[in-house]
């Protein structure tokens, strides 16, 4: 088996690479070709010859797609459309990787694979948009939508986190954003499990939830630093985008496919600490 995976030199991009070892994977950076590019998005696909494809690649930069919506909307959903077609001229299945940020927080409730959608910011609204383009161009798709990624070969909370403590005798961290912090390494595994499965819509996250302060406060404790955390609000936190204010996905449909959803989230961030 063949796999193409676009977005190959990020955090979920480099943990792919670990773990599907029992297959070829054949690594696309930007240093390749740009996604938004159809003609190279098409020709480099289809030279490789896949079986499926993995994309990764997208632009996660939350609070920067409020200020270039046009670099998120071109990167997440001409990037998806290209990507997608280039899957279906040769018959290819897609694995497409989005996010709870297509929610808008409002049901307080967990969110499975069939509720509707009302992202509340530019880039959850992006990757929506990366959504209708894979579901309308092939009927040969995975969405899998994801939340609160951390991981060895890129920038995220946890690290963050540990160096704000390092800088800083306390922190305030939001408390009111409720979500599911999902390691890499074992998203990884469960895309490796989901490929040759049904199609659909899939939710992947560790279970179990937290708020942002709760999960900063786990950090320092696995990590033995004593310094103060406090517990603030969005109202008083204020980012140019919006973030939804419950966007725990619920991993139903993997359990119906016969899939375990991946470990708690906190035993997942002790594996990543190295604890």
């Amino acid at each position: 088996m063949r796999v193409v995976l676009t977005g190959a030199d990020g955090m979920l991009g480099s943990d792919i690479q670990k773990i599907f070892t029992d297959i070829e994977v054949i690594p696309f950076t930007l240093k390749d070709f740009d996604i938004s590019d159809l003609d190279r998005s098409r020709t480099s696909i289809k030279n490789a010859r896949p079986d499926y494809v993995i994309h990764a690649a997208a632009y996660t930069d939350v609070d920067g797609s409020e200020a270039n919506p046009e670099t998120a909307f071109r990167v997440n959903g001409i990037g998806a459309r290209n990507i997608t077609m280039a899957c279906e001229e040769i018959k290819c299945p897609i694995i497409y990787i989005s996010t709870d940020y297509v929610f808008d927080g409002a049901k307080k409730e967990t969110c499975n694979e069939w509720d509707k959608t009302n992202p509340i910011n530019i880039y959850g609204l992006s990757k929506l948009v990366g959504e209708q383009f894979v579901t309308s161009l092939t009927n040969r798709f995975y969405i899998v939508r994801t939340s609160w990624l951390y991981g060895k070969n890129g920038k995220n909370f946890v690290d963050t986190i540990i160096r704000l403590l390092s800088e800083r005798n306390e922190i305030d961290v939001v408390n009111d954003q409720v979500g599911s912090p999902t390691y890499t390494h074992d998203l990884a595994k469960k895309l490796r499990e989901l490929i040759g499965r049904g199609y659909g819509t899939y939710h992947i996250t560790n279970t179990s939830h937290c708020s942002w302060y709760e999960f900063a406060v786990e950090i320092a404790k696995l990590k033995g630093i004593n310094k103060n955390i406090n517990p603030t609000t969005t109202e008083k936190f204020k980012r140019p985008a919006k973030r939804p204010a419950f966007s725990v996905l619920g991993n139903t449909m993997l359990r119906l496919e016969g899939i375990e959803p991946a470990r708690h989230w906190k035993e997942a961030l002790r594996d990543y600490l190295g604890g």
